[in-house]
């Protein structure tokens, strides 16, 4: 697998300077439970993301008129359904994150291909539409994940850190028509806020706010694409959801913005690709 040509289109739609794609990772107890550990006290840290996390990120989304993309492991939908149907009522992208966040790199290729199969289907059910976007547990994209993508005809992928922008993804030399809509460490609050006991903390939650608005600054001079990856159980609690709200906020109040899934993301880029300078 390979970082194909760059999908930097000339222009957004209705002309805007930057296009900003949020995405959140609805994660859970999955993280525990994937791991085989089923204790109380790691349980209920994920069980956090479901009562109070989820709904404050969907309040401060609901504020901002800001659509967004929720990538769902299937035992997250099975866990929290009324979670669920509150992000499909605010109309909100639902993609594939595997199905309980497992480690696609300790699995076969065949496990990871069933799995992988069997989720798509399972959040089918759960949605009523079928997912057009993966992002994998852990950003753990293998070498048999791109095949699988390609099987399952995704349109775009978003687990990879290659570039800044959209970039075509390449499977043994043959562009796939695949679209990456790459992730950034910097641009998800994870590294950040650590969610065991044993993590530090490496950032005050408005430190962490600045880093994140340079980026966005910096993704509006440029005339490029802004993306973050955020968790209900890591984001959603009190000092850091403001930091959320006054993010968007600081992202609003510049004129030129295109709020997008991620999937609209993928199809605009793919769409209006730049060709290559002759």
């Amino acid at each position: 697998m390979e970082a194909g040509v760059r999908l930097a289109p000339e222009n957004w739609p209705r002309n805007a300077t930057v296009a900003v794609a949020i995405s959140v990772d609805v994660d859970n107890e999955t993280l525990p439970l994937s791991r085989g550990e089923t204790g109380p006290g790691l349980l209920s840290q994920g069980q956090y993301g479901a009562r109070v996390g989820l709904p404050r990120v969907l309040e401060t989304l609901r504020r901002h008129s800001a659509p967004a993309t929720f990538f769902y492991p299937v035992v997250s939908t099975m866990l929290d359904p009324a979670g669920l149907a509150a992000v499909r009522a605010d109309g909100h992208e639902i993609g594939l994150h595997g199905w309980i966040h497992e480690k696609c790199g300790e699995l076969t290729a065949d496990q990871e291909r069933e799995l992988a199969l069997r989720s798509a289907d399972a959040l089918e059910a759960a949605t009523g539409v079928r997912p057009v976007g993966l992002r994998t547990p852990y950003w753990d994209f293998t070498v048999h994940t791109l095949p699988i993508i390609r099987e399952l005809g995704l349109e775009y992928d978003s687990s990879l850190m290659a570039d800044d922008q959209p970039y075509e993804l390449v499977h043994r030399g043959e562009a796939t028509g695949v679209t990456e809509v790459p992730v950034s460490w910097i641009r998800d609050d994870a590294p950040y806020f650590p969610d065991d006991a044993l993590g530090k903390q490496i950032l005050a939650p408005r430190e962490v706010l600045r880093v994140w608005q340079d980026e966005f600054d910096a993704a509006y001079a440029e005339g490029g694409l802004f993306t973050l990856a955020l968790h209900p159980h890591i984001i959603g609690h009190r000092s850091r959801v403001k930091v959320l709200d006054e993010l968007l906020a600081h992202i609003a109040a510049h004129t030129g913005v295109w709020w997008a899934t991620h999937a609209e993301i993928a199809r605009h880029a793919a769409a209006h690709r730049t060709p290559p300078p002759k």
